[in-house]
């Protein structure tokens, strides 16, 4: 279980770190691909809003990497519930304001591996 554990905070980590790239980095580039029903006309205009936004997913993805190198167990689990629940709030928040299917990318699988750490 806590191989299942660290893989899919390993995961979440990666997938924050490609939408910090993406929003900091590729906004106007990549940005169009993945944001289709965003207006190409406001990519531009909205690249520092989009580059705080990789800012705070790159804070989430520091966090989770922080959790592989806490050797106290207990400050571990806790550090990471934190993290985690950050990302589940976040990604519903998102859900619910922008995009559905930002519930399935972000939040869910933040929210398995909560549920798996806490029945651990």
């Amino acid at each position: 279980m806590v191989v299942i554990i660290k893989i899919l905070i390993g995961f979440i980590t990666l997938e924050h770190l490609y939408i910090l790239w993406m929003e900091m980095f590729a906004w106007t580039t990549r940005g169009p691909k993945v944001f289709k029903s965003f207006p190409k006309d406001l990519f531009i205009p909205t690249k520092s809003l989009a580059a705080n936004q990789g800012l705070y997913n790159g804070s989430l993805s520091a966090g989770l990497i922080w959790t592989f190198f806490i050797k106290d167990l207990i400050w571990q689990k806790n550090v990471s519930l934190f993290f985690l629940g950050c990302i589940a709030i976040a990604g519903t928040y998102g859900a619910l304001t922008a995009d559905k299917k930002i519930f399935f990318i972000q939040a869910l699988p933040a929210i398995i591996t909560l549920f798996l750490i806490s029945i651990l």
